[in-house]
């Protein structure tokens, strides 16, 4: 290797050198403080070595091992003579690079977001470290540890479990602060959940250690509340709450005050509390998972629906300026005609110029009704129920009279130009479905204002006998050919007896 390969090869570890040694001191000194509050079966330190784990990236792995080791040696240099230089030094670097692989090998779960990952881990890492430390001690020891293989495991394992399970979470919120909804937690639910939970932990705190009734009926009062939050809020919920239950359970339990004590009156509890952070934090992250899809789901529809709007608004403009154009062009020929019309009566025909204007007007009133088939100006000027009454293309449609007085009710002039542009369409279309496919009298019935939390409008069309029945065939007609235009404004269609119900709204959230 040359000397530039090796400097460049050198200078990046150089320059994060300080920055490694003072974490894996940071590092050490929180194992060696945690281990001092720590019982067999609530060991901290292991739960601190999966959330720095987890934390750091790769690169900053080999300073855990040199904090681990520190740590450890700090604390097993002492038993040397005691234990034998084996165990010291080989079982010393056993627990941190056994955890880092565990990590490691997880990545991909943990890219996938889904949360559960955790629980891997920690089972794993309690399972591997706890059992791995216990079978190290019974092969290095002098003499192997009293109390039975079996019975040390499940306290081993159970303490690195719940450690885990009450740090790693911390560590993840911390992480993930940006991605949590910070909003949600001022609701009143989810307010009151968290008052409770620490108005049990205050209790639980003050209750007197002799009182043990009192003191096993405010843990269980603790369960409500946790169960509230992971409801309401997910695997964050639960993430919060669950290693609060456990730090307040741990600070309230009976311990002689020495490292690796163990408590066997609070045991039981704190099995149940390990299967209930399972359950909870499992609950939790099957909640945001599908918290996750149906916000993914319904900005999808926002954003689908805002996209439909934009391009119906740029339709309708189009169309806007291609009708003006027609309106020039008919104002043009109309002009043209009258000046005709004029020069024949002034040299004396007559009868010839009364034949063209009567042909003119006729020519001329189609021409204006197709070109308000292109664009309905009228909604711009007075509005969709003057432009319903005026007639013009509803006039053009009904040749045989069949179209009632419709029923108005409201002020629909207080909604979006685009929406009464888009109601017309769509009554449009449903009085064109009605009168080709549908006998008897039609009627329009209309009524605008609030529905609920939003403003809209609600338009029938049917027939005005209610003995009648739509057909299937324009029924389905009807719902192909209205559903997209109801959609976009957070509408539905529905065809129920003898007519058909269109919903616009102002609000996507219909």
């Amino acid at each position: 290797m040359s000397g530039r390969t090796f400097v460049s090869a050198v200078m990046p570890w150089a320059r994060t050198l300080p920055e490694g040694l003072f974490i894996a001191a940071l590092y050490a000194a929180a194992c060696w403080a945690a281990r001092q509050v720590s019982l067999d079966q609530f060991f901290l330190p292991a739960g601190i070595r999966i959330a720095a784990l987890l934390m750091l990236p790769v690169r900053g792995w080999p300073y855990l091992l040199l904090g681990d080791y520190a740590y450890l040696g700090l604390i097993r240099l002492p038993m040397l003579d005691r234990y034998g230089p084996e165990w010291v030094f080989i079982a010393s670097a056993y627990q941190l690079p056994v955890a880092a692989l565990i990590v490691y090998w997880s990545r991909r779960l943990i890219e996938a977001r889904s949360d559960t990952w955790l629980l891997f881990i920690a089972g794993m890492a309690a399972l591997l470290i706890g059992i791995g430390n216990l079978s190290l001690a019974h092969l290095l020891w002098p003499s192997p540890p009293s109390g039975g293989f079996l019975a040390l495991s499940a306290r081993y394992v159970l303490g690195h479990y719940i450690a885990i399970m009450t740090v790693a979470p911390l560590a993840l919120l911390w992480k993930r602060r940006r991605d949590i909804d910070w909003p949600s937690w001022s609701r009143p639910p989810v307010v009151y959940a968290t008052l409770l939970l620490l108005a049990c932990c205050a209790g639980l705190t003050l209750i007197p250690q002799e009182t043990a009734a009192e003191r096993t009926t405010m843990q269980l009062l603790m369960a409500p509340p946790v169960v509230a939050l992971t409801c309401l809020q997910g695997w964050w919920g639960a993430a919060i709450a669950m290693p609060v239950m456990s730090m307040v359970i741990r600070i309230n339990t009976n311990v002689s005050g020495l490292p690796e004590s163990f408590d066997p009156h609070s045991f039981n509890a704190q099995l149940i509390i390990a299967i209930s952070c399972s359950a909870l934090l499992s609950l939790g992250s099957r909640i945001t998972h599908y918290c996750r899809k149906y916000s993914h789901h319904s900005n999808a529809r926002k954003q689908a629906i805002a996209n439909a709007r934009s391009s119906d608004a740029t339709h309708e403009r189009r169309l806007r300026m291609r009708a003006l154009n027609l309106r020039k062009i008919g104002d043009g020929l109309d002009s043209s005609l009258s000046m005709t019309v004029e020069w024949l009566r002034i040299h004396g025909h007559p009868e010839m110029a009364s034949e063209l204007l009567d042909a003119a007007a006729v020519h001329s009133q189609r021409f204006r009704e197709e070109t308000a088939m292109i664009y309905p100006t009228i909604v711009e000027h007075v509005g969709l129920y003057l432009a319903l009454q005026a007639g013009g293309v509803f006039d053009a449609l009904d040749r045989n009279d069949r179209l009632a007085e419709p029923h108005l009710a409201g002020d629909p002039c207080r909604l979006s130009l685009d929406l009464q542009l888009t109601a017309y369409r769509a009554v449009t279309e449903a009085v064109s479905i009605l009168l080709e496919n549908e006998r008897g009298q039609l009627k329009i019935r209309a009524r605008s204002g609030w529905f609920g939390p939003v403003r809209g409008l609600m338009v029938t069309v049917g027939s005005t006998d209610p003995r009648h029945q739509l057909s299937r065939t324009t029924a389905t007609m009807a719902t192909g050919r209205l559903s997209g235009r109801t959609q976009v404004y957070g509408g539905t269609v529905h065809c129920h007896r003898n007519r058909i119900r269109l919903c616009f709204v102002e609000s996507s959230d219909c």
